[in-house]
């Protein structure tokens, strides 16, 4: 639904199909849809949902290997992935516990949209988070992953007001459909003749979160 401010409330139910095709997602938010549409297949973003994409777990082989040790799995362990095979694993934000990168390709754009993400607990109370602070970095504890409390749940996400500048979604993998990023990049930049006036920019790939290279916006921006 539309804010008054000129942004789109999505609900946290809204399947990934959905926000996809939207009309107004579709010509205000471009890259928000090549993101969607660059995950997973039609069948997946057919039952994916809003929150559940945010919040959905590594896809570090380790991880869902249970005969090899991981802290996000079995905190204490070890972590598999820092001497085995890990062409797609993070290469920033990364720890010594845990290598496991975000495998979502929607978030990656709403971290470079400036999404908020609206949360409610068990007791009714309801609390705002910046899309950048949603989820956590591996440090010691990669078992948790997020800053949601025990029970707390997603309600829905608000995109800003779409910024000033072309917006794009690229994505290299190893295949052209159905395969997790390699990294990913969600960019919007305004230009005024040859100078770049304003840049976002946000990986995916590559760390635990989405990854917005604040320091490369400063230096296309200075």
């Amino acid at each position: 639904e539309e804010t008054a401010e000129g942004g789109l409330r999505v609900g946290a139910q809204v399947r990934n199909s959905d926000l996809a095709a939207d009309p107004r997602v579709r010509s205000r938010y471009p890259m928000l849809t090549q993101a969607l549409l660059a995950g997973a297949s039609g069948q997946i973003r057919n039952k994916a949902s809003t929150s559940g994409n945010l919040l959905q777990r590594t896809r570090c082989p380790y991880f869902y290997d249970r005969n090899m040790p991981c802290n996000k799995r079995e905190p204490g362990t070890g972590c598999a992935a820092l001497q085995g095979f890990n062409r797609m694993h993070a290469v920033l934000g990364e720890s010594e516990a845990c290598i496991a990168v975000h495998p979502s390709d929607m978030a990656v754009a709403m971290a470079g949209l400036d999404a908020r993400i609206e949360t409610i607990s068990p007791g009714g109370e309801t609390r705002t988070i910046s899309i950048g602070d949603l989820h956590r970095l591996p440090e010691a504890t990669p078992h948790v992953e997020t800053v949601l409390g025990h029970g707390e749940m997603i309600a829905a996400v608000t995109l800003p007001p779409p910024p000033p500048g072309q917006q794009v979604y690229r994505k290299v993998r190893d295949r052209a459909s159905y395969a997790f990023a390699l990294v990913s990049v969600a960019a919007i930049v305004e230009k005024s003749g040859d100078r770049i006036r304003s840049a976002r920019i946000a990986m995916g790939g590559v760390a635990a979160k989405p990854w917005r290279a604040t320091e490369a916006e400063h230096m296309l921006t200075g």
